[in-house]
């Protein structure tokens, strides 16, 4: 067990900005990487919700070196996602993003701490914001420090009534090769199946941002029309990892005027979990 501790005093600063230009053809190769069937994402008119994570992707755990220590990096992961939406990304966009650290809670089975992301127009009007929840395994900083990303957990009095809606859905076997590229992300427990062992998994994985963009499109087909500028909140807990080939099941409640809360499931195992969406009427 390292003595390293968390240093506080890196909470808040901003990351440098970073640019990303969005294409027709960049929409178009995320929505079928993720299996979208709603249309207007397919043909790249706008962006599918969980795109969002590319252009900030750069800047995703930049934050992180100014609180975490170096050696405990090999122990985070990617506990929470959540996205706020000002409006939707589309074909043409100059996005410039930035991220901070806004803080860090101990834990007995390790520590979580919160990223806040920002993505902006080139004018700087506000396009959407992001909350990470990174947890860091067997490490107890021991203390509180800052602020945690908005609470998001699922109503357990929702389960006494039936779901407004079941989504089934199909993880390809190539999903994760298709993906990677896709959204910039070419974590190698993802794509080499050696890597996956070595790390403790049974094989390749998905990437978890993926399994939440098969969430988004089920919410958005099921109670949304289709339509992504309804969407407002969308966040996520992730439970298991999802394996290519597995299929998935998705439950939705409705929690309330716009708001829908979620699960997702393999067979009997929770795979996202504390699942919330809120939609403008």
């Amino acid at each position: 067990m390292t003595d390293e501790r968390f240093d506080p005093g890196g909470l808040g600063k901003w990351t440098d900005e970073s640019r990303f230009e969005v294409t027709r053809e960049r929409l178009i190769e995320y929505a079928k990487a993720t299996n979208d069937p709603i249309p207007a994402h397919l043909d790249g008119d706008v962006a599918s919700p969980v795109f969002a994570i590319v252009p900030v992707f750069e800047s995703l755990m930049e934050p992180a070196l100014e609180v975490v220590p170096v050696g405990l990096f090999g122990r985070i992961v990617h506990g929470e996602q959540e996205f706020r939406f000002h409006r939707p990304i589309r074909p043409g966009d100059e996005l410039v993003s930035r991220a901070r650290m806004t803080g860090y809670e101990g834990l007995p089975n390790g520590t979580r701490g919160t990223i806040h992301l920002e993505c902006r127009t080139e004018d700087g009007d506000l396009v959407n914001e992001q909350y990470v929840t990174l947890f860091v395994r067997g490490f107890d900083t021991g203390e509180t420090r800052g602020e945690l990303g908005p609470e998001h957990k699922f109503d357990e009095a929702l389960r006494s009534q039936a779901p407004v809606a079941e989504v089934k859905q199909h993880v390809d076997d190539d999903q994760t090769y298709r993906y990677a590229p896709a959204a910039g992300d070419p974590m190698p427990i993802h794509l080499d199946e050696e890597v996956a062992k070595d790390s403790g998994l049974p094989g390749i994985i998905a990437h978890g941002l993926c399994t939440m963009a098969f969430t988004s499109w089920a919410l958005l087909t099921e109670v949304a029309g289709s339509d992504v500028d309804r969407l407002k909140r969308f966040a996520v807990r992730f439970a298991k990892p999802v394996l290519p080939g597995q299929d998935l099941t998705t439950r939705i409640w409705r929690a309330g005027a716009g708001s829908h809360a979620f699960e997702t499931t393999v067979g009997e195992t929770v795979v996202i979990k504390d699942g919330l969406a809120e939609f403008a009427e």
